[in-house]
């Protein structure tokens, strides 16, 4: 487990992710968040002396930051900067295709959202940045500045399930330009009564501009679509979502390819015969114990899914 005295990140679901990707001493392995490293941390122990992991991450301080504290398992670990929809070129150019095992943990660190500069957080001045990586050509800035307001209500709707979108949207537009993180948060949250509330009243607009600024559910879908190509026959993916969009693609991959019939509206006899790639392995999502959720409140909406890639045959396997 990571050491949250060392990073200021406690990885969620560590053991569950360990053993719903039944890692192996010798297994191959592709972590595709790696963030600060601590799950990680926890299949190199797992898969070790002669385990290898291929550690991918969009964001360069990330890498930094693992780098430095996994640099005792020296050449086990591959690290490389990337963004994870191009999951198999990756693993191509590394050597990593016939992987035991990968996996994801599609949440914010809290080094991201601690990082003012990073515009993650609604609680931290800083420029509304948002972008993972430095590369990226759009920023969170450009979206809440250009975007017509239909546009606007319509990114804050489809991302982050935002009630008063389009309230919101003509506010924000009112007041441009908007340069910080403090200032759009403050604009959002007097789109609301005054008073407590469950949750920050920017919660949702963040989640949503990070969201379209990183677009991030179409580069799930593509992730997921690469690990097929990616695991050996048997080999184990593992996703962790924090939020209903997320999980939903998640478990919706996971069911389209493990189906054995399509069902195709007005075809003869319904749809036709499918060769399943996939076996779901986690029925029901795993969720943090009670203790976790204590511990560690940032794992409180945390689902792990895992599925297992069946022989080319199409068999189940045993």
């Amino acid at each position: 487990m990571a050491s949250p005295h060392k990073t200021g990140h406690e990885p969620v679901l560590v053991a569950e992710l360990v053993a719903g990707l039944a890692v192996r001493p010798g297994g191959r392995y592709v972590d595709c968040t790696l963030g600060a490293g601590g799950h990680a941390a926890a299949v190199l122990k797992a898969s070790g002396p002669e385990g290898r992991l291929l550690g991918i991450d969009a964001d360069e301080d990330a890498l930094a930051l693992a780098g430095d504290r996994l640099r005792s398992h020296g050449r086990s670990l591959t690290l490389t900067q990337g963004n994870f929809r191009d999951l198999l070129d990756i693993c191509s150019n590394h050597g990593f295709l016939d992987a035991d095992g990968v996996y994801f943990d599609l949440g914010l660190s809290s080094m991201q959202l601690a990082a003012g500069h990073r515009g993650f957080s609604f609680l931290k001045e800083g420029p509304l940045d948002m972008r993972f990586s430095k590369e990226g050509p759009v920023s969170g800035k450009d979206v809440v500045n250009t975007y017509a307001v239909d546009e606007l209500a319509g990114v804050l709707r489809r991302y982050g399930q935002e009630r008063k979108s389009r309230l919101i949207a003509r506010r924000i537009a009112a007041r441009r330009p908007i340069e910080t993180t403090t200032e759009l948060a403050s604009i959002v949250a007097g789109a609301y009564p005054p008073g407590r509330h469950r949750i920050h009243p920017a919660t949702r607009t963040f989640q949503a501009l990070r969201i379209c600024v990183n677009d991030e559910l179409t580069g799930i879908q593509q992730a997921l679509e690469g690990t097929v190509d990616v695991l050996k026959p048997e080999g184990r993916v593992a996703v962790i979502s924090y939020h209903s969009l997320e999980d939903r693609i998640v478990k919706n991959f996971f069911r389209d390819r493990s189906a054995d019939f399509a069902h195709v509206p007005g075809a003869p006899g319904g749809g036709h015969p499918l060769t399943p790639s996939l076996e779901v392995v986690t029925r029901r999502a795993i969720v943090p114990s009670a203790a976790e959720k204590a511990r560690n409140p940032r794992s409180r909406s945390a689902k792990l899914r895992v599925a297992r890639k069946l022989a080319a045959r199409g068999g189940r396997c045993g």
